[in-house]
């Protein structure tokens, strides 16, 4: 699951940026790639949309909470953390 995962989140950062999924690499910053704060909050309705899991993001000051986006790699890393959160609970 996990390579599904970072695909995907790959995927969806990428699109926001308008870039390929493969020059998007883990290390990336949203902000190396381009993507301003409301691609990173499209890029937060899109993962929550194709994992179908809530997001604790708040847009207003997205440096802090528990959904870290300083990275690439962070990002997968949250969503699978709330994916098996999820699957934990359910």
């Amino acid at each position: 699951m996990t390579q599904d995962v970072r695909d995907r989140v790959i995927a969806i950062i990428a699109e926001q940026a308008v870039l390929e999924p493969a020059d998007v690499g883990p290390e990336s910053t949203l902000e190396e790639l381009g993507i301003d704060s409301l691609g990173v909050v499209e890029a937060v309705f899109a993962i929550e949309e194709a994992f179908d899991i809530s997001v604790p993001f708040n847009a207003n000051n997205p440096e802090t909470g528990e959904f870290d986006i300083s990275s690439v790699g962070a990002i997968v890393a949250a969503v699978e953390r709330l994916i098996a959160e999820q699957r934990d609970r359910g």
